[in-house]
């Protein structure tokens, strides 16, 4: 995928009203620390875009970045951010869930897993979570350049047995430094961006 152009549009806090958009959404989910703004940034082609930190729970907003003028990558806030207080957790988990629940352009839900342990509670929490909001969520294995290849096959199968991801569930394992799994990434979220327009297409013209 050539990224042509990138914008941050839109920033949503607790208690902000999502946008109306009319173009497909990809969302980002995951634990603080997973790697998920470095794979946002990996996709679209930006080295800081994203802010990244080693500090957890840096992300506590959903941030909306529209690509190609075409589609958004859709940043969520972190989960299982230790000093974050209950209510805090609470209300961050509130807002993510209101995004799944309300937007009508979300596509795919991406939810990233650190590919050398297995899931912790709060990641099949999650992908419990997002399942039972309707979608199939893809799993986007980070951290793969800190395994020998040799071991990559023996963690997939971890974190799918370890989640319960579906057979025909996917799992892309995927490093922010070698940028190995972007590519399948990108063909996926082409895929699927194509699929959702012309369903709108197909609304639009029975309307």
């Amino acid at each position: 995928m050539i990224i042509r152009n990138v914008e941050l549009e839109t920033v949503c806090g607790i208690t902000s009203t999502f946008p109306e958009n009319t173009q497909p959404e990809f969302a980002f989910a995951g634990k603080s620390n997973v790697g998920k703004s470095s794979l946002i940034n990996a996709l679209m082609n930006r080295k800081s875009l994203a802010r990244t930190s080693s500090q957890p729970g840096k992300t506590q907003t959903i941030n909306f970045y529209h690509i190609n003028d075409a589609f958004y990558y859709v940043d969520l806030p972190g989960y299982g951010y230790a000093k974050a207080s209950v209510e805090v957790k609470a209300k961050w988990g509130r807002m993510i869930e209101r995004y799944l629940q309300k937007s009508a352009m979300l596509c795919c839900v991406f939810l990233l897993i650190d590919i050398r342990h297995e899931p912790s509670a709060n990641d099949k929490l999650m992908y419990d979570w997002i399942v039972s909001n309707g979608y199939h969520p893809v799993i986007i294995a980070t951290k793969m350049d800190k395994l020998n290849r040799s071991q990559i096959p023996k963690h997939v199968k971890m974190v799918r047995e370890g989640l319960g991801v579906e057979k025909d569930g996917i799992v892309i394992p995927f490093s922010a430094e070698t940028k190995q799994g972007r590519d399948e990434i990108w063909d996926l979220i082409e895929r699927l961006a194509e699929a959702q327009d012309g369903t709108a297409q197909t609304d639009a013209a029975l309307q």
